[in-house]
C-alpha cells in the first residue's frame, strides 16, 4: 500500500526546497560488505510499493515545522511513471559493493526513497543466513522488536523456500533497552535537548522505529529526523543536509549558498562529501562569517573527528565566529564522552554542540544482529542531470567512496577476471560476462558460493566507469588526493 509522504527523514524536504526537484537523477543501492548475498523479492515491483500517496495533511504538517513545500516538489512527489528501476533480479547472487538497483526520475521522489528503500538490508539478510543455515537463522530471530519485524521475516522466508522459524515479538523489552540507552546519553551531556535521534534508515521497519522514539521521548529526546514519526508522537522533525545536495552541486560552497539562500531557516552544513579540513570547514566558515549571529551548523560526519573538530574549533576562533557544532555517524556513550571532554578542554559552550544518534539507538537494541550496519547498506546519489557525480569522503581507507553515472552489473560467466564488474548502462557487455540486470528471475540459491575466495568474490570496474571515476576525481582535485 502506499507510504505516507512523512515517511522519510527531513531533510529530503529542506534539500528538495533548496535544489532541483524535477531535475532527472540517478541514485543506487548497494552492501559494502557482507559478502555474498542473495536477494529474495523483485526490486521493481516492491520499490513500486513503497512510493508516496500525498495527502493535504502532510504538507500542512511539513509547513508547520519549516519545511513549505514548493510547487516543483509537490508536481514531482506526483510523477511516479517517470521512475525507471533497473535492479537485478529475484533469485541473484549479489557481491559487496555491486550497485544491484538504480532508480532514474525525477529528484524529490527518487531521494524521498531512501530510508524506506534501506530498510531492504534486513529482508537481504533473512534471505542469506536462512539459505546458509535455517538453524542459526532460528536463533537468530528468536525473538525480534515488533509484529512487523516478524512479519517481513515470515514473508523472506516464504520467498526463499524455507520452512518458517518460531519467532517471538517483545516490543517492551526493546523500548527498555532504547530507554536504557538514550538515558545513559542523556546522562553525559546533561540535557536532552542536546540530542536528536536519526535512526529511521537504521530501523528494520516503521513500526520498529516508531517503537524506538517511543522510548527517546520517555528519556526526554524530542527531535527525530522520521517525519512521520514526529507527526505521529507529537515530536519535532528535524535535518537540513545530506552528501547528495552537495554532489548535485558539485562543490560545498555552492551547495551551502543554495541552502542559505533558498530557505530562510538554521542550515546545517555537512563538510565531508569532498574533504573536510581543505573544503567543507572553508566554505562553511566563509559562508558563516558573513552572516555570524545566523545560528547556522557545521556537521562532521566521517574520517578523524577530533582532529577536525579541534581544526574547526581553532579556525572558527580565528575568525571570530561561532557555528552550532553537530556530531553523528556512528556515535555511541564513550565517543560522546569524549567529544564532551574536548567541548571543555576548547571552553565550547554546551548550548552550541549537539549530538545525533541513529544505529546506536535503534539497532544496537535490537535483539538480534542483522542490522544495516552489518552490510554497510547505502543509496548513493549517482548522476544529477546530465552530470556523473560521487561522494568522496575523507579517508579512503574507509571505503566511502561511492558510484558515478548509471551503473549496472555485468557477471562473469566464462574465463578470468573479477566475479562482478561495473559498468554503465549503455556500455557493451565486456568478453565473457553478461548484463545481471537482465537476467531472468530464479529461486533463490547460495549453491555454488560456499567455496569462492575473497579473490573470487572481487568486483571491478568496466574501463568505461573507471574513466568516469578518473575524470570526475581530477575535477575534484587536480592536485591529487
Amino acid at each position: 500500500m502506499p507510504q505516507s509522504l512523512l515517511a522519510t527523514d527531513g531533510y529530503k524536504f529542506s534539500m528538495a526546497e533548496a535544489g532541483w526537484p524535477l531535475r532527472k537523477e540517478t541514485f543506487y543501492y548497494s552492501h559494502r560488505k557482507g559478502g555474498p548475498q542473495v536477494m529474495p523479492l523483485d526490486l521493481a515491483a516492491w520499490v513500486k510499493n513503497l512510493l508516496p500517496e500525498p495527502q493535504p495533511d502532510d504538507y500542512a504538517f511539513l509547513a508547520r515545522h519549516d519545511y513549505e513545500m514548493g510547487v516543483g516538489f509537490k508536481a514531482a512527489i506526483l510523477r511516479k511513471a517517470q521512475l525507471s528501476v533497473r535492479a537485478i533480479p529475484r533469485g541473484a547472487l549479489f557481491l559487496p559493493r555491486e550497485p544491484i538497483l538504480t532508480i532514474t526520475g525525477p529528484s524529490a521522489l527518487v531521494s524521498w526513497l531512501e530510508p524506506m528503500l534501506l530498510q531492504l538490508n534486513y529482508r537481504v539478510q533473512v534471505a542469506t543466513q536462512a539459505l546458509q543455515d535455517r538453524e542459526a537463522l532460528a536463533r537468530t530471530l528468536a525473538t525480534v522488536t515488533c509484529e512487523e519485524e516478524k512479519r517481513i521475516a515470515l514473508e523472506t522466508l516464504d520467498q526463499v523456500g524455507v520452512r518458517a522459524v518460531s519467532i517471538q515479538v517483545d516490543p517492551e523489552g526493546y523500548v527498555r533497552r532504547v530507554r536504557a540507552q538514550v538515558q545513559e546519553l542523556v546522562d553525559v551531556v546533561e540535557d536532552p535537548s542536546r540530542i536528536f535521534e536519526v535512526g529511521l534508515r537504521a530501523a528494520t521497519c516503521l513500526e520498529q522505529h516508531e517503537l524506538a522514539l517511543r522510548a527517546c521521548q520517555e528519556a526526554g529526546v524530542q527531535r527525530t529526523s522520521n517525519v512521520e514519526g514526529a507527526r505521529v508522537l507529537g515530536m519535532i522533525p528535524v535535518g537540513t543536509m545530506g552528501h547528495e545536495h552537495v554532489q548535485r552541486y558539485g562543490s560545498d560552497d555552492a551547495a551551502y549558498r543554495a541552502m542559505h539562500e533558498r530557505r530562510p531557516q538554521r542550515s546545517s552544513y555537512l563538510l565531508d562529501t569532498f574533504d573536510t579540513l581543505t573544503s567543507g570547514i572553508p566554505a562553511a566558515f566563509k559562508l558563516i562569517a558573513e552572516e555570524p549571529q545566523g545560528g547556522d551548523s557545521i556537521r562532521f560526519d566521517s574520517g578523524n573527528k577530533k582532529l577536525q573538530y579541534l581544526y574547526a574549533v581553532t579556525r572558527a576562533r580565528d575568525l571570530g565566529i561561532k557555528p552550532v557544532i553537530i556530531l553523528e555517524d556512528g556515535l555511541d556513550a564513550q565517543m560522546t564522552r569524549e567529544f564532551e571532554e574536548l567541548r571543555k578542554q576548547v571552553g565550547w559552550e554546551p548550548t552550541t554542540q549537539f549530538y545525533g544518534y541513529g544505529g546506536h539507538i535503534v539497532a544496537r537494541t535490537m535483539f538480534h544482529a542483522l542490522t544495516r550496519d552489518r552490510v554497510a547498506a547505502i543509496y548513493k546519489l549517482s548522476c544529477s542531470g546530465a552530470t556523473p557525480v560521487m561522494k568522496f569522503g575523507n579517508e579512503l581507507a574507509e571505503g566511502k567512496q561511492s558510484v558515478p553515472g548509471t551503473p549496472i552489473v555485468f557477471r562473469r560467466r566464462t574465463g578470468t577476471g573479477p566475479l562482478g564488474l561495473v559498468g554503465q548502462a549503455g556500455e557493451a557487455t565486456p568478453q565473457g560476462y553478461f548484463p545481471l540486470m537482465e537476467a531472468a528471475p530464479s529461486m533463490p540459491t547460495l549453491v555454488g558460493t560456499e567455496g569462492l575466495t575473497p579473490e573470487e568474490q572481487r568486483i571491478g570496474y568496466t574501463a568505461t566507469t573507471q574513466a568516469l571515476v578518473e575524470s570526475i576525481t581530477r575535477r575534484h582535485f587536480p592536485q591529487g588526493r
